[in-house]
């Protein structure tokens, strides 16, 4: 067995291989998920939202409110938006 500087040949080259395997199942996964999007365009879905569905389901509760009151806040004070819920239109 070769030792390079404390590292065997062997387990570098096990390391390896098993990453480039990896790599070649993320590549064929990568392929599919595009395939599902393709047909799920194909049957009139907005794959643009459809990708914002899948990162807003990724978030935990606590992230995804911040993010939708800042959001709302945001709108608000750019005018994109009616009054913030529970603000009166009196004032």
């Amino acid at each position: 067995m070769t030792d390079v500087h404390g590292i065997t040949a062997e387990q570098l080259r096990s390391y390896i291989e098993r990453i480039e395997r990896l790599e070649e199942e993320k590549a064929g996964l990568a392929s599919d998920i595009k395939d599902i999007f393709a047909e799920a365009k194909g049957n009139g879905f907005d794959v643009k939202t459809m990708r914002q569905i899948l990162k807003i389901r990724k978030m935990d509760a606590s992230d995804r409110d911040e993010q939708e009151a800042l959001l709302d806040l945001y709108m608000h004070a750019l005018g994109m938006a009616g009054p913030p819920a529970g603000a009166s239109e009196e004032g």
